[in-house]
């Protein structure tokens, strides 16, 4: 730990690969930075100008830790388990942006369902609660099937999707334990479009609205597919509306925020799960290959208390897409190597291939987002452009994997 910490520099909280561009960014304008992670070998920690091995969750630590030294600024990516330090070190410095602690309600998703109806947004069946018992017997009155998950929880972790009254135990035991609460949410499933929708806002108005497709892939490195959505302007401004009025009941009124939503045959978005900070899954790379906007700029700005609009002028309209690569194996594996990357990079479109993974490394199954271990994006002047692009490129793109059994 240094003796003297970086003036003015950016506490950055969180060091997970999704916080790479947030350092990149930070040393293209000069800007000190401190990462915070408790993870000694976080993959972000080479771009920081120096780091604290302390959870992102403990701001008394990270206080303690930083000293008589002042901040010019806190920030934080794509990572919920830092909000609430967000907000309480910003209020202990007085730093120029601080996260709204309101904003926080969004991370229990049963407080969420009441947030989307006290703002007249059609809804869905669910019931949550802390006793295994109520909780499963709530559940079997819902519509079949059902998701059962933390009602805490992000990442995909602890979720399981139920078809019968059988399943329901074992879902409820699986969401508990990964619940710090231990209370667990059933969901009824929600048939349509499955959709997420970026907001970038300034006084209470996104000023960069993006709309995007996903889709889950099974059998293969590529395990998740995310393009800009084509909507009617109808569709595209109904779901803006939606999504900023959910916004200014959170508390955030200026910065990022990002939805999970499915679009019904009826033309209604019913929104699922908020998470009220920047997106993840390299979405903010995708924002800059569609639009040419720099959404991390404009997080870096928003935290010192800079002007952050022009990092959000569109240069360009464009599709973009990216596919997240994780591992096929049910079991943990090690990555013998990555085939294919050059010829990958030089496929017309594609703007960016990031490796997570090393070679020697041990690579996990994708049963959760933190566990991709690459990205692809691709832009063009279509859709079809920019999925052609996609397409050839993780024909190409290999990670050789093999089980950790048979690894030694």
């Amino acid at each position: 730990m240094p003796e003297h910490w970086p003036q003015d520099a950016l506490i950055v909280l969180g060091a997970s690969e999704e916080h790479i561009p947030l350092y990149q960014e930070a040393r293209r304008r000069g800007i000190p930075t401190v990462a915070v992670d408790m993870r000694a070998d976080a993959p972000a920690l080479p771009f920081a100008d120096t780091a604290l091995q302390i959870s992102t969750r403990d701001s008394d630590a990270i206080a303690d830790a930083l000293g008589d030294a002042r901040p010019a600024g806190i920030v934080v990516g794509a990572s919920d388990a830092a909000l609430a330090s967000w907000h309480a070190l910003g209020l202990r410095y007085g730093t120029p942006y601080v996260y709204p602690e309101r904003a926080l309600a969004a991370l229990d998703k049963a407080a969420f369902h009441e947030i989307v109806t006290s703002c007249g947004i059609t809804g869905y069946g669910w019931a949550a609660s802390d006793d295994p018992d109520e909780i499963a017997a709530k559940a079997a009155r819902l519509r079949f099937p059902i998701i059962v998950k933390p009602v805490d929880g992000c990442g995909s972790k602890g979720v399981t999707r139920v078809t019968c009254l059988d399943g329901l135990p074992a879902a409820v035991a699986h969401a508990r334990a990964h619940s710090a609460s231990r209370t667990v949410i059933a969901e009824e499933f929600v048939e349509g479009r499955q959709l997420t929708i970026d907001l970038f806002l300034r006084n209470g108005t996104s000023i960069l609205t993006c709309v995007k497709d996903q889709e889950l892939v099974a059998g293969g490195f590529v395990v998740r597919r995310i393009s800009t959505a084509q909507l009617s302007p109808p569709e595209h401004n109904h779901l803006k509306a939606s999504a900023e009025r959910l916004c200014r009941a959170l508390g955030i009124v200026d910065g990022p925020a990002n939805f999970d939503l499915v679009l019904g045959a009826d033309g209604q978005g019913r929104f699922i799960e908020a998470n009220p900070r920047l997106s993840g899954d390299s979405i903010p790379r995708l924002h800059t290959a569609a639009y040419g906007v720099n959404a991390v700029g404009a997080l870096i700005a928003l935290a010192l208390g800079e002007p952050f609009d022009g990092y959000l002028v569109p240069t360009r309209h464009a599709h973009a897409g990216v596919e997240l690569v994780g591992s096929p194996l049910a079991e943990d594996g090690e990555l013998v190597a990555w085939e294919g990357v050059t010829e990958a990079r030089n496929i017309p479109g594609i703007t960016d291939v990031e490796l997570y993974a090393k070679p020697g490394g041990r690579v996990r199954p994708h049963d959760q987002s933190g566990h991709k271990i690459g990205m692809l994006i691709a832009a063009g002047p279509s859709v079809a452009d920019a999925s052609l692009a996609l397409n050839k490129a993780s024909a190409l793109l290999r990670p050789v994997i093999r089980p950790i059994t048979e690894a030694k």
